[in-house]
């Protein structure tokens, strides 16, 4: 993407700017200002795309450990090297999760938040002209789909399930807007930070270009994507089927699935046609070698079905993920077509267009079938609803999403689900609604912040 030697330069004002106030906790963090060198909208935008470094790591990795597609045997949990990884895992309580270690998800966050809030106000004081507009807007656009990324991961974590009706009296995030640590943040309500969210969003919307020139930037088709994601979770059916279609009509791609190799499936994921932006996420907790993909979840791929050759198989123990469709070890967290479809999907079945819908979801299941494909059909609302959401499941599988559909989908007794994990014996749950669908703020960031810790 661009030379090394202005990567590695690039990366040095990086460090220089997150490890100043070491000690602090991420939402006190300040760069010391002397020390902010960039002053270009090139040097901006190299600062946005250190990718593999900072921004391109958004996913909810620790949501997804916690969401039950999976398990592990006792012995490889003792293992594991991270305590967040092990709690994540037994949805472990408050006073037991961190056990006075730093989280890693909540303090990685925060410092990309912190990284987007240096550019945009960095970026106010970069003059620009008639010939480098549209580069100035791109550099401000990215850090508000970043910002909006990251915060919108967050609330999936570390906040209730969005409900219109307590939304205003609901705890949401620390919403840090700059980088001053002189201004304090207590947290938000929980409208307030979808409404930052939606705002930074369609705000970007207004200055990115339709298509990135590379998959690891954010673009308006990125952004109309994340808003179908976000208004999903919302359950604001309208606007999400309305995001994903903006998407799909500048971007509809799907992978024939036959057409893969099943050892190699995918290309590295910003060359992959469907993908829209390019993001991932990991955890030890997700080696092939150790995780253990659930019986009933590997049963539902037909014999016919791609996917099932494709994503999965054997370890010691049984069947394995290995079908990362961001082409290497980690996993993909980021937008793609695929996922678009399911969202409109989804949309159209519950607002009672059950012809398009299942138009959209036999045309992705029809990409990853081999030999003669024989088509979905219902009349009926709830069965249409049935077939959409299982595919969901199987199409989206270790994609970082499973954990915010089961706490939304779990607000309907149709579709709640209990998950239950065994470690040496003895039996973990997580109920439908549970409190510990949101994760504990570490003790560190509760004490130096003060920041209220959630009830659960």
């Amino acid at each position: 993407m661009m030379k090394k030697e202005s990567l590695n330069y690039i990366f040095s004002i990086l460090v220089v700017l997150l490890f100043q106030s070491c000690g602090k906790t991420w939402l006190e963090a300040k760069p010391d200002k002397s020390l902010v060198v960039p002053n270009s909208i090139k040097d901006y935008q190299a600062l946005l795309d250190n990718s593999y470094q900072i921004f391109n790591k958004q996913a909810s990795g620790l949501g997804e450990i916690g969401s039950g597609d999976f398990y592990i045997t006792n012995s490889a949990w003792k293992d594991l090297f991270s305590m967040e990884e092990k709690s994540g895992y037994i949805w472990a309580p408050t006073e037991e999760f961190y056990k006075g270690v730093e989280s890693a998800e909540w303090g990685s966050a925060y410092q990309r938040v912190l990284n987007a809030n240096v550019i945009l106000e960095g970026i106010e004081k970069v003059k620009s002209s008639v010939n480098d507009q549209q580069d100035w807007n791109n550099v401000k656009g990215g850090a508000l789909f970043f910002r909006a990324f990251d915060f919108f991961n967050l609330a999936q974590e570390y906040c209730v399930v969005y409900n219109s009706s307590t939304a205003n009296a609901d705890l949401g995030l620390p919403l840090r807007l700059e980088y001053d640590v002189n201004i304090k943040v207590k947290r938000s309500s929980l409208q307030q930070t979808y409404d930052r969210i939606i705002a930074d969003l369609k705000e970007a919307a207004n200055l990115l270009g339709v298509k990135p020139q590379y998959k690891t930037r954010p673009s308006k088709e990125a952004v109309y994507a994340l808003l179908a994601r976000i208004y999903l979770a919302m359950e604001n059916y309208e606007q999400a089927g309305v995001y994903a279609d903006l998407a799909l009509q500048i971007q509809s791609d799907l992978m024939d699935y036959t057409t893969l190799n099943s050892a190699v499936p995918f290309p590295i994921a910003r060359f992959n046609p469907e993908v829209i932006f390019h993001s991932t996420f990991t955890y030890g907790i997700f080696s092939a070698s150790r995780l253990t993909v659930v019986p009933e979840l590997y049963n539902e791929y037909a014999v016919a079905d791609c996917r099932r050759s494709i994503f999965f198989t054997t370890n010691a123990n049984g069947m394995t993920f290995k079908g990362s469709y961001n082409g290497d070890k980690s996993l993909f967290g980021g937008l793609a077509t695929d996922e678009m479809y399911l969202i409109r999907s989804e949309c159209y079945a519950r607002n009672g267009k059950i012809s398009l819908a299942l138009e959209d979801l036999n045309d992705l299941r029809r990409a990853r079938w081999k030999g003669i494909y024989l088509d979905l059909i219902s009349t009926n609302p709830n069965t249409v609803l049935n077939y959409i959401l299982t595919e969901r499941r199987k199409e989206l599988v270790f994609r970082g999403i499973r954990w915010s559909d089961l706490r939304r989908l779990n607000r309907d007794p149709r579709f709640a689900v209990t998950l239950t994990r065994v470690l040496n014996g003895i039996s973990y749950s997580l109920l439908p609604n549970d409190k510990k669908y949101v994760f504990p703020i570490d003790d560190e960031e509760i004490k130096l912040s003060g920041v209220q810790q959630n009830e659960r």
